[in-house]
């Protein structure tokens, strides 16, 4: 017969690994600290690019706006999705390791894959930017040609990566609460997420109905 200490030691044990979920929050701070620097370099690189273009304007007249222009205004773009891409990491983890919110739900990113296909997704258009950078510039037609080679392999590969992984989200991704979420958070201003019974139910009901084969893998993440 075992002592009637040793499930409390069990119990202690099990909730200080438990809390240990809380180092993840050195890995969110550090992120979003990198999502806010590239957001507010990107804001300036945006002000200082319009300054500089409307001063050529007025100076050297239109004609003195070509291509580059377009070129700086694109690597714009890139950075912002860039720091998209970070911050989408940073929310991501804080919802799944440490307090559920809205916010995340309402993006649809219930668990590691969720994010995984978001972060890849970004990742796409990120690459289809560059490359319209380059394309853009057309100083080197065979070094572009080359580059595109590269970035379809590459968008390919990512492309492939998320058709296998289609419908492995997470399985409180329901379109009930994708909507309830994204009420609470734009209607009601209610950032933290509070998961029901019912959101389990139906969660339980929808994985149920994919092992039985009666709903498409997409249902339950739409």
């Amino acid at each position: 017969m075992q002592p009637p200490e040793e499930p409390s030691k069990r119990e202690w044990f099990s909730e200080v690994i438990g809390r240990t979920r809380f180092v993840v929050l050195i890995a969110v701070i550090a992120v979003l600290l990198v999502s806010f620097s590239l957001f507010l370099q990107g804001t300036l690189l945006a002000l200082v690019t319009i300054w500089d273009s409307w001063r050529d304007t007025f100076v050297e007249g239109v004609a003195s706006q070509k291509g580059d222009l377009a070129v700086e205004f694109l690597e714009i773009v890139s950075t912002m999705l860039k720091a998209v891409v970070f911050y989408l990491i940073g929310v991501g983890l804080y919802s799944l390791f440490i307090t559920p919110l809205n916010l995340t739900s309402a993006l649809g990113v219930e668990s590691l894959a969720d994010l995984e296909q978001k972060v890849v997704s970004v990742i796409i258009v990120i690459l289809g930017v560059t490359f319209l950078e380059h394309f853009v510039r057309w100083q080197e037609p065979q070094e572009t040609l080359y580059f595109a080679g590269a970035l379809a392999l590459a968008g390919g590969a990512l492309v492939f990566f998320q058709r296998v992984h289609q419908g492995t989200g997470g399985d409180l991704a329901q379109p009930q609460a994708k909507l309830r979420a994204r009420q609470e958070l734009f209607e009601h201003h209610t950032e933290q997420r509070h998961i029901d019974d019912h959101d389990v139910e139906l969660a339980e009901a929808a994985v149920q109905a994919k092992l039985d084969g009666k709903a498409d893998a997409e249902e339950g993440s739409g």
